[in-house]
């Protein structure tokens, strides 16, 4: 048996560029200090909007397939080697936008069975043993079906694992303390003045938005702000890059942050009244 190294980090997410959009900067860090990096994205975005015109031909399978390969340029900015689709590829669609009839696709990952795909997870989870898991809060951040199926999903199947005696030390949820938010906003909108975004507004629209004090832990990623803004840019059919900001679809401006901030949900925070500045600080690994 390979010996595996002595971090090890699991990542899940919806849809390619989630990772590099929420984790990048984490991920890359990591995957340079010789953590083992495993990243699970559980569909490939057959649904996503795509943003270059060039590109607007893509859609369902074919657009699933090009953003596969878009995840591969992106992990290699990254420098991670280990990324995987729940399940084997193709396994579940897409659900679209909430609310939508793509919900009630049978074959998408809303309408999936939790612990069918969390089973598929905890192989994952037997092969790499991580200590540590990232994924999004039970609103999946922003309140896409496959977000907060992804939640259910990761949820599930660290309990799965520990009834089969496949301890995670700490999970973790994506997070963006609001005033780090207001604050880069503000920053964009003095620097950038010509950006189109309205502030309050975006501000909802960021994905794990809470108040400072819910935050337990942030990863100082600046290091690798470069290989963050280039996995980004390798997903051009979901993400316009212009450092320090990106656009998505909705077409507008939002801060591209380097330190990336998380929630501890499971697990022992490592210094009380403190953030912690390590995922896997407290760990026996990490002693």
């Amino acid at each position: 048996m390979t010996e595996l190294p002595a971090r090890r980090l699991l990542l899940v997410h919806a849809h390619p560029d989630d990772e590099s959009i929420n984790n990048g900067a984490t991920m890359a860090r990591y995957a340079a200090e010789g953590t083992r990096v495993t990243l699970v994205t559980c569909t490939l975005g057959e649904r996503g909007e795509v943003i270059p015109p060039g590109l607007a031909h893509l859609n369902g399978a074919t657009l699933g397939e090009y953003r596969l390969r878009e995840l591969t340029a992106a992990m290699r900015e990254l420098g991670v080697e280990d990324f995987r689709q729940l399940g084997g590829a193709g396994r579940y669609r897409d659900s679209g936008m909430m609310g939508l009839a793509d919900n009630d696709d049978p074959g998408c990952f809303w309408q999936a069975d939790v612990d069918e795909a969390a089973a598929h997870l905890v192989e994952v989870i037997r092969e790499v043993r991580p200590q540590v898991l990232v994924t999004y809060d039970e609103n999946g951040g922003y309140g896409h079906p496959d977000h907060i199926q992804a939640h259910r999903v990761a949820m599930r199947a660290v309990e799965l694992a520990a009834d089969a005696g496949i301890g995670i030390a700490k999970v973790y949820w994506n997070r963006v303390p609001r005033r780090v938010a207001e604050d880069a906003f503000t920053r964009l909108e003095l620097d950038l003045p010509g950006l189109p975004f309205t502030k309050s507004a975006v501000i909802d629209d960021v994905p794990g938005v809470v108040d400072d004090e819910r935050i337990t832990t942030e990863i100082d990623g600046t290091a690798y702000a470069a290989a963050k803004a280039a996995a980004m840019r390798a997903h051009a059919t979901q993400i316009t890059v212009g450092e320090p900001y990106f656009v998505l679809s909705n077409e507008l401006a939002q801060p591209l942050l380097t330190t990336e901030f998380y929630e501890l949900v499971r697990g022992e925070r490592a210094a009380s009244g403190a953030r912690e500045t390590d995922l896997f600080a407290g760990t026996e690994e990490a002693s």
